[in-house]
């Protein structure tokens, strides 16, 4: 028989923490004192303790704990357990940090509001392109809602064009429309320019759309340099030159990817955002 005291100190636990799991009935004591009301515990009631932190490390409530050892999990079920919670703690850092990047992308649009731009801002007509392209629905255009849909869309259709055997023919472009179902929904079309020989309509033969996109006559067009999720100031130097110049916007900024490392932080996208004057 271990006392209480050596008991917490083999397990890495408290003594209080051991009396609280005894008053709630997680991890009763072997033998209790009926005189002194000393707790005792055995060694091998260290497995059930073991089980009790793993699991309350997972983010299970004591009573959830309770009810699972009642049900007796072996080791391989807490090692599956540790691997889902694990992918899920993962799954919550990458999204937290994807957070954060947005934030300071937004601070820094804060921080240069009334310096002079660096970018140039060009009308210019943008001709029609042939494209592959397939299309998906985002909840919402904010960059947490487009961003998982935009990369695995991309994916995919390079995936598809080169089980077809069709080579791209220029930089890809991202737009967006409107999704039909409404509520903030946007419909985002990803695209990869493809030579004449491409019939347009070919979708049947080929497991993606064949369109030519029509041009866009007028178009204020801003070159980013850098990861589109840090692209917001980009975007507002383009409202700002539309609103300063008696334009208003005409639709959603298309996206042309001129080029695309591996580090997005080297990305160069041109805006290309359709215009008419007020």
């Amino acid at each position: 028989m271990l006392t209480i005291g050596d008991f917490a100190k083999h397990g890495r636990v408290s003594v209080r923490m051991l009396r609280h799991y005894d008053a709630i009935g997680l991890l009763r004591p072997a033998r209790v004192d009926p005189v002194s009301g000393y707790r005792f515990y055995e060694a091998a009631q260290l497995a059930r303790l073991n089980r009790v932190i793993a699991l309350k490390e997972l983010g299970f409530t004591l009573q959830q704990v309770r009810a699972v050892l009642d049900e007796e999990v072996d080791a391989a079920e807490l090692r599956g357990m540790l691997r889902l919670r694990r992918a899920e703690l993962a799954a919550a850092i990458a999204a937290d940090a994807r957070r954060l990047a947005r934030v300071e992308a937004r601070l820094r649009t804060i921080e240069s509001e009334g310096t002079m731009s660096a970018h140039d801002v060009v009308v210019k007509r943008v001709p029609s392109v042939r494209v592959a392209e397939l299309s998906a629905v985002a909840a919402s255009y904010q960059p947490e809602d487009i961003g998982p849909v935009i990369g695995p869309l991309f994916a995919e259709l390079c995936r598809r064009l080169e089980a077809a055997g069709v080579a791209g023919a220029g930089p890809s472009v991202a737009r967006y429309e409107d999704a039909p179902e409404g509520g903030g929904a946007v419909l985002i079309r990803v695209g990869v320019p493809v030579g004449p020989g491409v019939p347009a309509g070919a979708a049947g033969a080929y497991h993606f759309d064949v369109v030519d996109l029509p041009p866009i006559e007028r178009a204020a067009t801003v070159v980013h340099r850098g990861s589109m999720d840090e692209a917001m100031g980009s975007f507002q130097e383009l409202a700002h030159f539309v609103d300063a110049n008696g334009y208003r916007s005409a639709g959603y900024a298309r996206e042309l990817y001129l080029e695309c490392p591996d580090d997005p932080a080297h990305w160069v996208t041109e805006l290309q955002e359709p215009v008419e004057p007020r």
